[in-house]
């Protein structure tokens, strides 16, 4: 048993935010079908290199950006444009407990694949729609894509070397943390909504916009602005509320040190052999080290230079004192703690043999996730669930696929 058991999701996504929304309601048990364009699919198929490769070594059509979110789905081709096609979709869609779709905002009306159309066929069903600006506003008709919503949303504002350094000018996140954000957005709103079905019956419309993610996951630098008045900047790795938090040089490599409270700092200081710091009205509190941090951070960047990386790792960890090293993506994978929370393992591929994934962080007691599914291929699954679903004979499939329905 797993927690979404039996619950049908119809996957109008493509590219990130949609998909991991949908591939995290398949890790938690949900039957996903994944609509896509016959012969072309879903347009994250061909953003490589890396592509998958074959138990022959040779490239597959599957980019390893398509890999990353849609796991644990069924591919089934179906041309929406076509009325052959969008009445299979109606029959999915009365089965179906859940949409998601991330189309313009109108884009699906012409196909009567909109929520008003589909909730007359399914009253129950919850349509979660993902868009850059969302279904109302000045800005509603522009298309949005994460890295101009990390601008407009004010994050590159607060990334990269402060404006008094060498190299300061605005900086993107190196992974697209607007559009997975979104994706984590939706499927809490759909938990939500299938809550509220739960007890009313009612189903909804969820409209969810990746410019309004943006604004409300700048939690403490939102409310850093809306309380203290100004306005926040690049800071590097700092923190700006807590000080010493950041990245620190020494001998050999940098170390991230995050020391979240006066304690701590107490026994950070006497470790860098700076114990008098810690009784220092300057630097006692978290509120007086941030007031004065161009005083504390150069001490304690000189004194984490007398010593290699590793001496500081093990000293600060076997004091209590957080830290950790910036490690590269190699080095992540083959942490020792990383392993031992089976966040990588591997599923059988029809072309490739097995496939690596990284897995869903929930970890649950009672109903474990059970992975059975790679990423499908295009399509590989459209005979199957129409004429598991739908009841289709061979007939009508081999008539919808000789029209280039599906």
């Amino acid at each position: 048993m797993t927690p979404l058991n039996g619950i049908k999701v119809l996957d109008l996504s493509r590219i990130l935010a949609g998909p991991w929304a949908t591939q995290t309601l398949a890790d938690y048990g949900a039957d996903v079908w994944k609509i896509e364009r016959p012969n072309a699919g879903d347009d994250t198929r061909k953003w490589g290199p890396p592509f998958l490769q074959d138990e022959q070594g040779n490239d597959t059509e599957e980019a390893a950006y398509y890999l990353a979110a849609n796991r644990g789905k069924h591919s089934i081709t179906v041309d929406i444009t076509k009325t052959e096609g969008q009445q299979l979709l109606y029959k999915l869609a009365e089965k179906a407990d859940i949409v998601v779709e991330n189309y313009k905002v109108g884009g699906l009306q012409k196909y009567g694949l909109d929520y008003k159309s589909l909730n007359k066929i399914n009253p129950k069903l919850i349509y979660c729609s993902i868009t850059g600006f969302g279904q109302t506003g000045p800005d509603s008709h522009r298309a949005g894509y994460d890295a101009m919503i990390q601008a407009m949303g004010g994050l590159m504002s607060l990334t990269g070397v402060p404006e008094s350094e060498p190299g300061a000018g605005p900086q993107k996140v190196g992974v697209a943390v607007v559009d997975i954000m979104t994706g984590m957005y939706a499927v809490s709103g759909i938990l939500a909504a299938l809550h509220h079905r739960n007890n009313t019956g009612e189903g909804q419309h969820i409209d969810l916009a990746l410019l309004d993610t943006q604004v409300s996951w700048l939690a403490n630098q939102g409310m850093n602005y809306l309380v203290g008045g100004q306005v926040p900047q690049a800071q590097g790795t700092a923190h700006p509320n807590i000080v010493p938090y950041q990245a620190f040089a020494t001998k050999d490599g940098h170390i991230m040190l995050a020391v979240g409270n006066d304690s701590q700092f107490q026994r950070c200081a006497q470790l860098l052999n700076l114990a008098e710091l810690a009784k220092d009205p300057r630097f006692a509190t978290n509120q007086s080290r941030v007031q004065n941090r161009e005083l504390l951070i150069p001490l304690v960047s000189q004194a984490l230079l007398s010593e290699n990386l590793d001496y500081w790792l093990n000293t600060f960890n076997q004091a209590g004192v957080p830290c950790g090293p910036i490690n590269t993506l190699d080095r992540v994978y083959n942490e020792p703690q990383v392993k031992h929370r089976n966040m990588v393992f591997e599923l059988q591929h029809s072309q490739a043999g097995t496939i690596k994934q990284v897995a869903n962080p929930v970890k649950f007691s009672k109903t474990p996730q059970q992975y059975s599914k790679a990423p499908p291929t295009l399509g590989e699954d459209t005979i199957k669930i129409l004429a598991e679903q739908l009841e289709l004979t061979p007939e009508q499939l081999e008539k919808l696929r000789a029209s280039q329905v599906i």
